[in-house]
């Protein structure tokens, strides 16, 4: 048998994230697919910045966490099409969390209101949810 956590300490892992990462988190989408893991260097072109919330995610229930307030770019960096995002403590230089990104519906671990991204252009994410293992 697999080790199993509550509910509460899988929703306390995921608050920790956050808390981790600290207020002032950045976003950066970019093209290609994501690095390794997280702690490689960056790939792919920057086509979007966003500076997160300072409260980014909603408390964790059920063993899962979706971001809060509205993440948005409101003039992208480049223009591609996003294919992973990373995101960053405030300094902006090291990765903490990585993922695929796709238009919605496509499956991707952040889901994007439209993945071909022209320079200037109004960026906006739909979708990021974090879910605990060990159900």
């Amino acid at each position: 048998m697999a080790v199993q956590l509550s509910v509460s300490v899988r929703n306390a892992r995921l608050d920790q994230i956050e808390s981790t990462i600290g207020v002032s988190a950045i976003l950066r989408i970019r093209t290609g697919a994501p690095p390794a893991n997280a702690a490689a260097a960056d790939t792919g072109t920057v086509l979007a910045t966003l500076n997160l919330p300072s409260d980014w995610m909603a408390a964790a229930a059920s063993g899962s966490k979706a971001l809060a307030g509205v993440w948005q770019d409101t003039s992208a960096d480049a223009a591609g099409t996003a294919g992973h995002f990373r995101i960053y403590d405030s300094g902006g230089a090291t990765a903490h969390i990585q993922g695929t990104v796709t238009a919605t519906g496509g499956g991707g671990d952040m889901t994007l209101d439209n993945t071909n991204i022209a320079a200037s252009q109004q960026v906006t994410i739909n979708t990021f949810t974090l879910t605990d293992g060990n159900a």
